[in-house]
């Protein structure tokens, strides 16, 4: 399950992302109006959580458009407006649901889940496996065969990643912007030492192999 956060707030944006995250749910973000849009137009999310103050395209436009171009997400839209009036525009520009700020990260999460339900989408994974590998987003816990995995943070969300996309090749840019979330120099080894990492853990001492390496192109996880 996949949302998109559009808010330029980095704090809120942080909060939700990692809140969303711990929940089970893939999360891309943006911090303007324009990002958002291209991300929403071009990309397919189960929601969508967009604040109406962003710089460049403000959000009720940015859902406008989105509308317009047949964009079906639904969308809780946050803002500090709490008068009727601003509620009511939002939702006549094409927002499903309106949550005002402050607001607690429980509530937002419940309307996400009732705006999916609605759509028709399921509820997100809360455990992902690889063969006899399983991880818990709930309770973070990795296991293999049975034993438990310790695993540090970036291990566990390079893990996390690989598992979402078993059986896919994943380049070391798309892992790098996703673990790490910012431009880097590709001569940088640091993709290669936390997968190496991830694998010590959980293909040592175990014949079958799921961490791969292809050559040239990324890592994968997978059932040979």
């Amino acid at each position: 399950m996949k949302i998109l956060v559009i808010e330029d707030d980095k704090g809120i944006q942080s909060f939700v992302y990692k809140g969303l995250k711990e929940a089970g749910y893939t999360v891309d973000t943006a911090s303007d109006g324009e990002e958002g849009y291209a991300l929403l137009a071009q990309e397919e999310y189960d929601a969508a959580v967009v604040d109406i103050m962003l710089p460049g395209m403000d959000g009720l436009t940015v859902i406008g458009k989105a509308r317009s171009s047949g964009v079906k997400t639904p969308i809780i839209i946050l803002s500090a407006k709490r008068e009727v009036d601003d509620r009511i525009q939002g939702l006549q520009k094409g927002g499903d649901d309106y949550l005002t700020k402050p607001f607690s990260f429980s509530e937002l999460l419940v309307r996400i889940q009732a705006l999916i339900r609605r759509s028709g989408s399921s509820t997100p994974e809360t455990v992902l496996t690889c063969g006899d590998l399983t991880l818990s987003i709930i309770s973070r816990e990795v296991k293999r065969a049975g034993e438990e995995i310790e695993l540090q943070p970036k291990e566990f969300a390079l893990l996390e990643y690989l598992l979402r996309n078993k059986g896919r090749v994943l380049s070391k840019t798309l892992i790098m912007e996703k673990i790490w979330r910012y431009d880097f120099d590709p001569q940088t080894n640091i993709v290669d030492v936390l997968v190496s990492r991830l694998r010590s853990k959980i293909d040592k001492g175990f014949e079958k192999k799921l961490l791969h390496t292809v050559r040239g192109v990324g890592y994968v996880i997978r059932e040979d």
